[in-house]
């Protein structure tokens, strides 16, 4: 979000791409295979190294002031921080994403400063955040870009549009298309047992449990998940 405000969507969308990847979220295959150009899609983890990249080169070395901000913002959480001892761990321990960024600086993908994007992208992996957080966070997205608590516009409804439609198609990993099929409601998942849902015109939603599938999705969440839109009887197409 924060990358198409600083950038316009069609500039973010000639760095990254818009499809699932058919491997891990952490994999470097799909690239090296099909000898790509850019990431091909900004929710696996290479994908979202390069996006904060973006904010990098526009922003330098207070990107990730930048991106507290903003989530602060979004989600209608002035207390969202960065957790120092989480933030050290994932960049003790996070060579895999070293070897992603890396890559792609060497075949002209990143577009910021490589040091500084890895840095930012381990800040922005620490962030605290709750379950009511995400919430208004997808209630932005389901509210066509526009906070419903005080009716501000953060980014366009075209933005806020495709934002959902990534959600749909590459938001659960490789298991989106099962779950586009089974919940029909866009949703991103994060390895720390987040899921934030956006039901268009109706909801937010955000529910936290931490233990994840093979594909790093929360096992409990999307169950709950499933089990609200069945409750609620919920069709998100009205």
């Amino acid at each position: 979000m924060l990358a198409t405000k600083k950038m316009g969507i069609q500039e973010v969308f000639k760095h990254v791409g818009s499809r699932q990847t058919g491997f891990a979220f952490n994999s470097i295959l799909n690239m090296e295979i099909e000898r790509a150009k850019y990431s091909l899609n900004p929710f696996i983890n290479a994908g979202a190294i390069a996006t904060t990249s973006m904010v990098v080169s526009k922003t330098g070395d207070d990107a990730f002031e930048e991106i507290l901000d903003f989530a602060r913002d979004i989600c209608n959480d002035p207390d969202l921080y960065l957790d120092q001892i989480i933030y050290h761990s994932e960049k003790r321990t996070g060579n895999l994403d070293r070897s992603l960024a890396y890559y792609m600086e060497s075949k002209n993908m990143m577009l910021g400063d490589v040091v500084t994007s890895l840095d930012t992208y381990f800040k922005q992996c620490s962030m605290m955040v709750n379950a009511r957080s995400l919430a208004n966070l997808g209630a932005v997205l389901a509210n066509g870009g526009v906070r419903p608590w005080d009716n501000k516009r953060i980014i366009p409804d075209e933005e806020a549009y495709c934002i959902k439609s990534l959600m749909m198609t590459t938001g659960l990993y490789n298991q989106s298309g099962t779950y586009s099929r089974l919940i029909g409601v866009p949703t991103k998942s994060g390895v720390g047992g987040g899921l934030m849902s956006a039901a268009p015109h109706k909801y937010g939603i955000g529910i936290f449990s931490p233990a994840l599938d093979k594909d790093g999705n929360s096992i409990a969440g999307l169950d709950l998940l499933r089990d609200i839109f069945d409750g609620l009887e919920l069709d998100v197409f009205d």
